[in-house]
C-alpha cells in the first residue's frame, strides 16, 4: 500500500514538472506569436465597404434591360397561347351549335367532344409549360445579371483593396453601414460604363 502510495506521489510530482516546462515553453511561443500578428494587424488594417442593391438594380442599365426582354418573352408567349386559346373556344362553339342543332350522329359528336378534350388538357399544358420557361428565363437573366457585377466588382477591388464588400438590402443582414464606405454610386457608374462598351462590341 505505501509503495502504490510512492508511485502515485512521484507520477503527481512529474506531471506537475510537466505542467510547469509546457506553461512557459509554450507561454513564451503564445507570446512571440501575438506579437508578429499584432505587427500584421498594425501593417495591414482590415477594410470593407458595401453597396446598396436596391439601389444598384433600380439604376443598372443591364437590368432595365434584361426585364425588358423578359417582358417580350412574356407577351409573345401570352399572345401565342390566347390565338391558340380563343381557336379551341371557336371549335367548341360550332361542336355545341352542331350539336344542338343535331347536325352530328352520335359517334362523330363522340369523337369531337374527344379531340376537344385533348386540346383543352394541350392547352393547359402549354400554360404550364410556358410558365415554367419564364421563370427559368427571369432565373437566367438574374444570375447572369449577379454575375457581371460580381465580376466587375473584382475588377474594381484590384486598385481599391477592399478585404470585404458586402451587399446592403432591405431586410438583409447588414443592418447599418458607414456612408464613408458606401461604393454603391461609383459602382454603379462603372457598372453602366462597362456595360455600355461591352454591347457595342
Amino acid at each position: 500500500m505505501k509503495k502504490t502510495n510512492l508511485i502515485i506521489n512521484i507520477l503527481f510530482g512529474v506531471a506537475i514538472v510537466v505542467l510547469f516546462v509546457l506553461h512557459f515553453t509554450m507561454g513564451s511561443k503564445r507570446g512571440d506569436v501575438k506579437g508578429t500578428e499584432g505587427n500584421a494587424v498594425l501593417t495591414e488594417q482590415f477594410t470593407a465597404a458595401w453597396v446598396n442593391m436596391d439601389t444598384l438594380m433600380n439604376s443598372y442599365d443591364m437590368y432595365f434591360d434584361m426585364k425588358k426582354e423578359l417582358e417580350e418573352s412574356g407577351r409573345k408567349k401570352e399572345a401565342d397561347l390566347n390565338a391558340k386559346s380563343r381557336s379551341f373556344e371557336k371549335e367548341a362553339y360550332d361542336f355545341q351549335d352542331k350539336v344542338q342543332k343535331g347536325l352530328l350522329t352520335r359517334s362523330e359528336a363522340q369523337q369531337l367532344q374527344t379531340n376537344l378534350a385533348a386540346k383543352e388538357q394541350q392547352l393547359y399544358q402549354l400554360r404550364d409549360e410556358m410558365r415554367m420557361q419564364l421563370a427559368e428565363e427571369e432565373q437566367v437573366k438574374l444570375r447572369l445579371i449577379h454575375n457581371s457585377i460580381i465580376e466587375y466588382l473584382k475588377e474594381y477591388n484590384a486598385d481599391k483593396g477592399y478585404h470585404l464588400i458586402l451587399s446592403n438590402t432591405f431586410g438583409g443582414p447588414l443592418l447599418y453601414g458607414n456612408p464613408a464606405n458606401d461604393i454603391t454610386k461609383e459602382v454603379l457608374e462603372g457598372l453602366n460604363k462597362k456595360y455600355a462598351a461591352d454591347k457595342k462590341k
